[in-house]
């Protein structure tokens, strides 16, 4: 299941004649852009976008700046898509590297790629699901939300600067976000801290940071703040969560991190 069993390269193209395969044809568009015609549909695609196809279906990719990709062909898909469909990457590239890796494992000449390329279209098939179930988020919303996760352990990242520096009104930012997500910027960084705080007081041992030193690594400048608002959060101090974490009893966090991918 998820087998790749080809991996290539278009370098800058701008067609490609209509043909069909017998398994799944996935294309990530790297840059450029163009459109893929289908015999009932069309399908437009810009860089960054993910384009999956069912196996049979005829097909033709066409360009007027020209377009590069990398381009996979899996055997027994586990993905529930009927038709042709355009999924747009996550902000942080995380599936093109991921289609990266399968190219260059898939062309490796060293004969041990196959358990890495296994282990590669289970991850590329996994991501495909969590982005067909992912909302449309508008694009600010999704830029504001990579920022955080990819900012959050900082304690010098000041978020209402960062978004004060959008080219948008800051109450505008701030509404849509908590339209589209549920909660502001602000109490997202906060959770989002929170939450990963958690999870390293839960795999509490020997050799773990102390609270300390978690609560720096996670964003918190002064330890106290960080106990008090863990507290706020998760009903007990963080060292009596770390003490339970083993018992059925631990805390759990009910609150679910709606990250993007």
């Amino acid at each position: 299941m998820n087998q790749i069993i080809y991996a290539g390269k278009h370098l800058l193209t701008f067609s490609v004649v209509r043909h069909s395969h017998a398994n799944w044809e996935l294309v990530c568009c790297t840059s450029g852009s163009g459109r893929f015609e289908f015999d009932t549909m069309a399908l437009p695609y810009q860089a960054g976008d993910i384009v999956v196809i069912p196996p049979f279906l005829p097909h033709v990719n066409l360009s007027d700046e020209g377009f590069t990709n990398i381009h996979l062909n899996m055997k027994d898909l586990a993905v529930s898509f009927k038709q042709p469909t355009l999924l747009h990457s996550d902000g942080n590239r995380f599936l093109l590297n991921a289609f990266a890796g399968a190219f260059y494992h898939f062309s490796s000449s060293d004969g041990r790629q196959t358990g890495v390329l296994n282990a590669y279209g289970h991850l590329i098939a996994s991501y495909l699901m969590e982005l067909q179930d992912t909302r449309n988020y508008t694009k600010v919303v999704e830029e504001i939300s990579n920022k955080i996760i990819n900012t959050y352990p900082d304690c010098d990242f000041e978020l209402d600067a960062y978004l004060r520096e959008l080219p948008f009104s800051y109450d505008y930012v701030r509404k849509l976000f908590k339209k589209e997500i549920g909660v502001t910027p602000h109490r997202y960084l906060n959770d989002l801290r929170l939450h990963v705080a958690a999870q390293y007081l839960t795999h509490n041992n020997q050799s773990s940071p102390n609270i300390t030193e978690i609560a720096h690594m996670c964003g918190f400048r002064e330890p106290l703040y960080f106990s008090r608002m863990f507290k706020k959060k998760y009903g007990v101090s963080p060292s009596a969560y770390a003490a339970a974490s083993g018992a059925e009893s631990a805390p759990k966090d009910s609150d679910s991190m709606k990250i993007l991918l």
